[in-house]
């Protein structure tokens, strides 16, 4: 396998253990929880994001990683962890502006994330130390991504 199919291998597992283990585990709990509740704990791993600062750290990721794909990357997980950061205070304090955060996270987190990954494969990115964050990262934040969407969608309210 070259390191391209290895990388697509790496990605698609991880997209299909995260799947299950939502499916298998974490769906199941939160189910019965508010919906405030609920979103509460799938909003935690997307507050961490700020550790896509890493690509603008030249010892981690190498110092040919384009600025076009490093700066927007960055700067775009970490908006996503600060939206997310927010999104969980004001669930926890009932504020109204709490589902509308969560949408608005949940909207430009997601769009972050498609648009890094397309930006890094059509200019075929190499992450260098960062490798994991697309191949092990990223599935998991896209999966609670379509986790919060279905229970926004279903519980509007």
């Amino acid at each position: 396998m070259n390191s391209q199919q290895i990388f697509g291998l790496q990605v698609l597992l991880s997209f299909l253990v995260y799947g299950l283990v939502a499916k298998w585990y974490v769906q199941p709990r939160l189910a019965p929880l508010p919906l405030r509740a609920a979103l509460q704990p799938l909003l935690v791993l997307h507050a961490l994001r700020h550790l896509g600062m890493v690509f603008l750290v030249p010892t981690v990721v190498g110092p040919e990683l384009p600025a076009r794909f490093a700066i927007p990357a960055a700067y775009g997980e970490l908006l996503a962890g600060l939206l997310a950061l927010a999104a969980i205070v004001a669930l926890r304090a009932r504020a109204r502006i709490a589902l509308p955060l969560t949408w608005l996270f949940n909207g430009i987190g997601l769009l972050d994330l498609i648009h890094a990954f397309y930006q890094g494969l059509r200019n075929d990115v190499q992450l260098g130390a960062a490798y994991f964050i697309p191949t092990f990262v990223v599935p998991a934040l896209v999966i609670t991504h379509v986790m919060i969407f279905r229970m926004l969608v279903r519980h509007p309210r």
